[in-house]
């Protein structure tokens, strides 16, 4: 079977296990970063056979830049996206009543 046919690409900002809902990033993110070993992703991803997720680590070998590219995009992403609601969130915070304070209106 070729490598690709284990994949679904939904978009170049997209790849995914065949017949899960697991972006290839998930996987190598706790390959690469955690230094996990197949086995053990296996597991923490029930949908993902050990066999998928063997092709993922070898479609990124055998593709380190694109592959790469795609992992620092969502890498970007993700850490846009975390200061994105950090900063909604302080700004909720500091704008919001107390669940007490809605409820029964401000105390003085």
């Amino acid at each position: 079977m070729p490598l690709e046919d284990y994949f679904e690409f939904i978009s170049p900002e997209d790849i995914r296990v065949k017949g899960t809902r697991i972006g290839i990033e998930h996987i190598l993110y706790e390959y690469i970063h955690c230094a996990k070993i197949p086995e053990a992703i296996a597991k923490q991803f029930h949908t993902v056979t050990l066999e998928q997720v063997y092709a993922t680590i070898l479609y990124y070998l055998q593709n380190p830049e694109t592959v790469g590219r795609y992992l620092g995009d969502w890498l970007k992403y993700c850490l846009k996206a975390e200061a994105e609601y950090d900063k909604n969130m302080w700004s909720y915070s500091r704008n919001s009543s107390t669940p007490l304070e809605s409820r029964h209106g401000k105390s003085n």
